[in-house]
């Protein structure tokens, strides 16, 4: 349920968030660079993170430490026993985990959407693939920086920053302690990412095509009765 009442506000944040930096990043010319794409899938992914933290917070303790049932219980002995500042335990490795797996998701799924050709870009199973594609990519790339987030959101964690975190983890696990969790965290990942932006695909085409419908009945109407006025001037 937490992760229910965190996710909806979180990917509807982040999505918008990213169509608005695109907007404000865009040149003169009306296009994104490939660097620019970066960027406002960075700026999205940290904006919408930073917004729901707590709530990513509050999900992982109530599943990890026993003794809790509610939300409510685990938000109150936080604020009590650790402050508020706990609800923001490793917010830098997360934004820092987030930023380049937004940037590479949103921006392989723009740019592969871009090179299909125009029969190909309206059809679901193009966007379901395109952003199985991003997302796996994102996964690979961005995975070890999840594992120090996680790490640091615990209760009595040694790591105080990312630099601490990755050398210890090495340390204790070696290099596949960085994955460790990779293939459930994939299995969970890709369906949802791809969903996601499928989804917002899809719904953004309609939007699209019920806009121009509208207008289009607009004119219509608009013409219509520009003529009924000429006709009654005329009579």
């Amino acid at each position: 349920m937490v992760q229910v009442i965190r996710v909806v506000p979180y990917s509807a944040v982040q999505l918008f968030a990213y169509e608005t930096y695109k907007k404000l990043f865009t040149g003169k010319d009306g296009e994104l660079s490939v660097l620019e794409r970066l960027a406002a899938g960075a700026c999205a992914g940290m904006t919408s993170t930073f917004i729901t933290y707590p709530l990513d917070v509050l999900r992982l303790r109530l599943a990890v430490e026993p003794g809790y049932r509610k939300m409510s219980e685990v938000a109150l002995t936080m604020l009590r026993e650790e402050g508020f500042g706990s609800f923001y335990y490793g917010l830098v490795p997360s934004l820092i985990g987030i930023a380049p797996y937004i940037a590479v998701n949103f921006c392989i799924f723009d740019l592969v959407k871009r090179a299909l050709p125009e029969k190909y870009r309206q059809k679901t199973q193009a966007s379901l693939l395109t952003a199985v594609v991003s997302a796996a990519a994102a996964t690979l790339t961005c995975y070890p920086l999840d594992t120090v987030r996680r790490q640091m959101q615990m209760r009595g964690t040694p790591y105080k920053s990312v630099m601490d975190a990755i050398p210890g983890i090495i340390e204790r696990d070696g290099v596949g302690g960085l994955y460790r969790g990779f293939v459930p965290n994939a299995l969970k990942n890709l369906p949802n990412s791809s969903i996601r932006l499928t989804t917002f695909d899809i719904v953004k085409r309609l939007i699209a095509a019920s806009e121009k419908q509208f207008e289009k009945m607009v004119d219509e109407n608009r013409q219509k009765a520009k003529q009924e006025t000429d006709v009654g001037q005329s009579c």
